[in-house]
């Protein structure tokens, strides 16, 4: 973080400044304070940042950003200090005249914004959302970690209600927005798919009304913006509709995809070390980024041959001569079906199995959506099909008879089933919302082989 006064803080939040200094940080952390640090207590389910506050003057904080004025120390009393915290990543952000992509969707933003970061990384000094600090706290606190060296960032926006996405919007200002796609995620919360697309629109909301939308427009919900919306609107295709650019001849073998990027008359062959159509879309994504902020076409492909799936996100590897493709991070109908594509398309020495487990955060619709799952699987021509959880139930209902499916809400029971079965030469897909934790499958399985 480059310095900021205090008096420009306080400015900012409409209080009283209680003396004059020089911001070198802000943290949310007690433990965590730096020479010249503000101490910005937020109030959460299980910790209350007030509690902390004396503790953090003993640690050196110059100040504190607090809902209450606490003891005799120099506080900046606000209403909100969580809303505090992104009107001050939005003063900071305000130094900085740089692109600022904001990528959001019910699927793939994180991909989408490690290709965009990698892209750009050939052309620019980059800033990105470090893994999933992408709500109303993470996002900020990145904005925060703006530094004069950098020319450009890459914030990811999640979220699970209305108006999160317009409130981190309007602090980061960005300048290029990316939809992804628009899905059944916390449709719990959000009641329907329309509710959905206008929550993440709102990512429009802090940006110029001349600021370019990316998005796709091989969705239904997404497509018809480009003939909407005002500003300009680009898009991409894996699936032949009418798009700015649009992907052709796509081709997977061993872990890597290439395929052509059809822009404007010329074709550029394109080289993905990832597999899926999902993740070509991803690229497209990525690519048109990169052509918005200027870059060189021979950058962005060199950008996207350098792309490598990160965590739990797809990740394949070899364990104990079996192919395994971990996608734990989170799931939704249309991630499954993707997962499941890749599944499908593997080259297979023995047969290729699926590891289900439940799909979080669809309400009244998770009993369908389950077994909307099951279709896909039965579709897939999958040789066996395990189901973790309650709600995956549902997916082995109508999975088909033509395929071996067990069923189990016990982690120790599935461990035991997949290590007495499982062969060398399978492909073993691991597939559920990240609270199911089949991550902890995985390592009980194949442990740290």
């Amino acid at each position: 973080m480059e310095t900021i006064s205090l008096e420009q803080i306080a400015e900012r939040l409409g209080v009283e400044c209680p003396l004059s200094a020089d911001i070198r940080d802000i943290s949310t952390d007690s433990r965590e304070l730096p020479t010249g640090c503000l101490f910005l207590a937020l109030r959460g389910k299980k910790f209350d940042g007030h509690d902390f506050v004396g503790k953090a003057f003993e640690e050196g904080a110059v100040a504190a950003v607090t809902d209450v004025q606490i003891g005799a120390y120099p506080c900046l009393v606000v209403k909100d200090t969580g809303q505090a915290l992104l009107d001050i990543a939005s003063l900071y952000r305000k130094k900085f005249s740089i692109p600022v992509v904001a990528i959001t969707g019910s699927v793939g933003k994180t991909t989408t914004k490690e290709m965009t970061a990698c892209v750009l990384s050939q052309h620019f000094h980059v800033l990105r959302t470090e893994a999933n600090l992408n709500n109303e706290i993470g996002m900020p606190k990145t904005v925060l970690g703006l530094k004069k060296e950098h020319t450009a960032a890459v914030l990811e926006m999640g979220m699970n209600h209305a108006g999160e996405i317009s409130r981190m919007s309007r602090s980061a200002s960005p300048t290029i927005a990316v939809i992804t796609n628009i899905g059944y995620s916390h449709i719990e919360n959000l009641g329907s798919q329309e509710g959905i697309l206008k929550a993440k629109l709102e990512v429009l909301e802090g940006m110029p009304e001349n600021a370019p939308l990316v998005t796709s427009a091989d969705d239904p919900m997404l497509a018809p913006l480009k003939e909407k919306l005002t500003r300009p609107v680009y898009t991409c295709s894996t699936q032949g509709n009418p798009a700015d650019v649009y992907a052709e001849d796509i081709k997977e073998e061993n872990g890597v995809t290439t395929f052509s990027i059809c822009d404007g008359g010329k074709k550029l062959l394109a080289v993905l070390p990832a597999v899926g159509e999902h993740n070509v879309k991803n690229a497209l994504a990525a690519y048109l980024v990169g052509r918005l902020t200027g870059m060189e076409v021979q950058e962005i492909l060199c950008g996207l041959a350098e792309y490598r799936p990160s965590g739990n996100r797809q990740n394949i590897m070899e364990k104990n001569g079996q192919t395994v493709i971990a996608d734990c991070y989170n799931a939704s109908p249309a991630s499954m079906r993707a997962a499941l594509g890749v599944l499908s398309k593997y080259p297979a020495e023995g047969r290729r199995i699926a590891v289900l487990g439940d799909m979080l955060e669809l309400g009244d619709m998770s009993a369908q959506l389950h077994e909307e799952v099951g279709k896909m699987v039965k579709e897939a021509g999958i040789n066996m099909l395990y189901c973790y959880g309650t709600a995956a139930k549902g997916i082995a209902a109508k999975a088909g008879d033509q395929i071996g499916v067990f069923c189990t809400e016990d982690a120790h029971v599935l461990t035991t089933q997949l290590q007495s079965c499982l062969k060398p030469g399978d492909v073993v897909l691991f597939k559920a919302s990240h609270s199911m934790h089949l991550e902890q499958i995985i390592e009980a399985v194949y442990g740290s082989c």
